[in-house]
């Protein structure tokens, strides 16, 4: 029948602490200051403000296991997602691994714009959308635009397109994000063999012929 905890001020080095099955009504500023905890159980509590008690809980970097079910909290639909989007440490919530798809369905709920920018870089998620248009959703909804690319990239010449891709930037910041995510990546390392190329002493006292030194260049995607 706890309803109140003042008493844990002092236990900065917990680790697991077991506050289910009692009456705590809010957990505001009495548990904020308790950095090490790991697992913490306040699942059949009378918690009702989901995001204050999500905010007393942020500190706690290390907490992995956390329970809050058989809370009216957790009657808000968007409750599981807004826990494991504002506590990214929380591997296990209310008894239930928390996914991947989970946290990509989070951060497209709460973060929307850097979950599009996520997905629309090379090495992540290709964005499958047409060129033309943007990524949409149903609590971010955006017209579509067209993508407005410098007259210098119209061409067929895709080697053409990536060499000027550093060259030509554009006006806005999203349309260099999606027109990458349709083009892929091109790398390129070059490297010389520094045993072949004369230094400065050797060429002024021309101890050393010197001779045409060989560029290496490697190129993936």
């Amino acid at each position: 029948q706890i309803q109140d905890l003042t008493f844990l001020t002092k236990n900065y080095c917990l680790t697991e602490l077991y506050l289910n099955n009692n009456e705590l009504m809010d957990v505001s500023g009495a548990l904020k200051h308790l950095r090490a905890l790991q697992i913490l159980l306040l699942h059949n509590n009378q918690l009702t403000k989901l995001g204050k008690t999500v905010k007393e809980l942020k500190g706690m970097i290390s907490l992995q296991t956390l329970n809050l079910f058989h809370n009216p909290l957790a009657q808000d639909p968007d409750y599981r997602l807004y826990v494991i989007y504002f506590l990214p440490s929380v591997q296990l919530l209310d008894r239930k691994t928390v996914t991947q798809r989970e946290r990509e369905s989070a951060l497209h709920l709460f973060n929307h714009q850097r979950s599009c920018v996520v997905q629309s870089i090379a090495f992540g998620k290709r964005v499958n959308t047409p060129l033309g248009t943007t990524a949409r959703s149903s609590r971010c909804a955006q017209p579509a635009r067209r993508l407005m690319m410098p007259s210098v990239w119209k061409r067929s010449d895709n080697v053409h397109l990536l060499c000027s891709f550093c060259r030509v930037p554009f006006e806005n910041p999203e349309d260099a994000v999606l027109l990458r995510a349709m083009t892929r990546s091109l790398m390129e390392f070059s490297f010389v063999d520094w045993n072949k190329v004369a230094t400065c002493e050797e060429r002024r006292l021309e101890n050393k012929v010197g001779e045409p030194h060989e560029k290496v260049t490697v190129q993936f995607r």
